[in-house]
């Protein structure tokens, strides 16, 4: 049976209509966050998709030590669940080490495992034992076969409540490619797929002390994405991406969404329908 996650109005299943996951990369206020994202549901809203917001509270991997990544954790998820609430939409946010995966669970609706950390047992154990669902990232240096390991990882805590996001695969130095292989592949595991339209086009630490990206290949990748068939889309945006303190590059303009939004939307259903 296919696995279907229900969180907030928006229900996540390969055979269900897309939804979005999507917000700013990093939390740079919560009047930012909360344009961003009322411009997000509205968008999403119009086009009949399903929504949820995220955002990272502490970006723990930048490329560099001095590099923007936050509010303070519990700040920002206090922030993170005061915007969701006012909107009345689901919340995902990232955890980086084991300890934060309690904490985090009781301000968020979803718990992310960053595609650097895929691997790592403890972090995704501690999430799995929060019950909540769990978004495991492909790393940019695992095959698509491989994540049924961390998927077992996961289940092994009991919780079935997973979702599985590819964002691209390492390809030489500085540079990401998306095999669109993996889509079918993961989605032989059960549980809903989601592509990540945006992180799939950074550059990775293509400006030396950031990372680059080209946002432009966005929308095709994602439009690729939904012909093969997923169960979301993830993308980050920004009113003014070049200005972004994290992740501007492959980050779409706000303004850009709705288009966005729409034509994924129409190319999903066209897939789906032609698979029924």
């Amino acid at each position: 049976m296919l696995k279907k996650i229900k969180v907030r109005g928006a229900t996540f299943a390969n055979n269900a209509p897309v939804c979005f996951i999507a917000g700013l990369c990093a939390l740079e206020s919560e009047t930012m966050l909360l344009r961003v994202g009322q411009a997000l549901k509205a968008a999403c809203a119009r086009a009949g998709a399903g929504f949820v917001l995220k955002c990272s509270v502490d970006k723990a991997n930048r490329t560099s030590h001095d590099a923007f990544r936050g509010l303070g954790f519990e700040k920002g998820l206090q922030i993170l669940s005061r915007v969701a609430k006012r909107l009345g939409v689901a919340v995902l946010t990232d955890v980086h080490e084991p300890s934060q995966a309690a904490v985090a669970a009781r301000y968020v609706d979803i718990l992310q495992i960053p595609a650097f950390l895929c691997r790592q047992t403890e972090m995704l154990l501690a999430c799995g034992r929060t019950g909540k669902p769990v978004n495991l990232k492909k790393g940019q240096f695992v095959s698509p076969w491989d994540m049924a390991n961390a998927v077992r990882k996961v289940e092994s805590t009991g919780n079935k409540n997973i979702l599985i996001t590819e964002r691209g695969f390492a390809f030489g130095y500085g540079n990401l490619v998306v095999d669109m292989r993996s889509l079918a592949v993961l989605r032989e595991f059960g549980y809903p797929v989601i592509f990540d339209a945006t992180h799939s086009v950074q550059l990775p630490g293509g400006k030396g002390r950031s990372t680059g990206g080209e946002r432009r290949f966005a929308l095709p990748l994602a439009r690729a994405a939904a012909a093969v068939g997923v169960a979301g889309v993830f993308l980050e945006a920004h009113p003014t991406p070049d200005r972004a303190l994290s992740d501007g590059p492959n980050s779409l303009a706000l303004r850009d969404v709705p288009l966005f939004i729409r034509q994924v939307c129409r190319i999903d259903a066209v897939a789906k329908k032609e698979r029924l």
